[in-house]
């Protein structure tokens, strides 16, 4: 009884021969067999497998490159037999294949297409082991490149080309950011100086309105408008000098500094609004003498 029943397990697929002719499939479960007469060949697993293989190539731009490929494959169920019998290692054949398509493949690009179309060689892959592998039992679920490993040298070489590269990014983010804020500085001084020069603007408005009120009040106590002006400017010339001798470390050297620079100033002032009066009486008088008949 020992050698009647056996068990299959899940997934998986038994192949019983009877004097050593193919006899039956048998799948899970508890199966039967004739003790001395029939015998179990062999056993396949009809799970999805996973073949990896390292293919190594030379690019179009003569760049020698590793690629790895995995290949998920199934042994068809309807298909047990021609998987079992009519081929012997499945993994050397499906090598072979992968090798005579990636190196049909890869050598009709360079490097840097190998990596951006590496979808299309997995795809190129499972087309040629899908028409070969199913005359034998097999389906190619998928195909993946899962790397690709250039020269060491072209590595290194690839690698500083994309540091160089980000270094220039980076240098011209640099001096966009540079120009932008030289920018923004010269748009902040010229609206300082635009500021700046309103403030002294109004200051100026408010020394004039400032003086001509000083003007009107010395009129009504009887002081004409150029005493008053010259009065206005010696009263400032002190105010000036006195401002000085409060700063104790100031430099600055006020020209002409005599005791009697005042009075000279406001003599001087008094003779020009006249002089320049009088000037003005003598080219309105001109303006209004009749010309001669001829």
């Amino acid at each position: 009884m020992l050698g009647v029943f056996f068990v299959v397990k899940q997934q998986t697929a038994v192949t019983v021969e009877r004097f050593g002719r193919f006899q039956s499939i048998r799948h899970s479960g508890l199966q039967l067999k004739i003790p001395l007469v029939d015998r179990i060949a062999g056993r396949l697993s009809l799970k999805i497998q996973q073949l990896d293989v390292i293919v190594e190539t030379k690019t179009l731009d003569d760049v020698f490159v590793k690629l790895k490929i995995s290949v998920q494959y199934v042994v068809i169920r309807e298909k047990v037999y021609d998987a079992f019998y009519k081929l012997e290692y499945p993994h050397e054949q499906i090598t072979s294949y992968v090798f005579d398509v990636v190196r049909a493949e890869v050598p009709k690009m360079k490097l840097d297409d190998v990596f951006v179309k590496k979808d299309d060689i997995a795809i190129a892959v499972k087309a040629e082991l899908q028409d070969a592998m199913l005359d034998y039992g097999y389906d190619i679920i998928k195909t993946l490149v899962t790397d690709i490993d250039p020269d060491a040298q072209v590595k290194a070489a690839m690698n500083r080309i994309n540091a160089a590269e980000r270094e220039k990014i980076a240098a011209q983010f640099e001096g966009d950011a540079a120009r932008i804020l030289m920018v923004e500085k010269a748009k902040a001084e010229a609206e300082s100086k635009r500021l700046q020069g309103q403030g002294i603007a109004d200051q100026r408005r408010e020394i004039a309105r400032g003086l001509e009120e000083s003007v009107e009040v010395l009129n009504k106590v009887g002081i004409n408008s150029q005493e008053a002006s010259a009065l206005i400017v010696v009263t400032q010339h002190y105010d000036t000098l006195q401002s000085i001798g409060e700063e104790t470390n100031t430099n600055l050297i006020l020209l002409p500094n005599s005791p009697q620079a005042a009075s000279d100033m406001l003599n001087n002032m008094v003779a020009s609004f006249t002089a320049s009066n009088q000037i003005g009486e003598a080219m309105k008088h001109q303006k209004q003498k009749p010309k001669k008949d001829s």
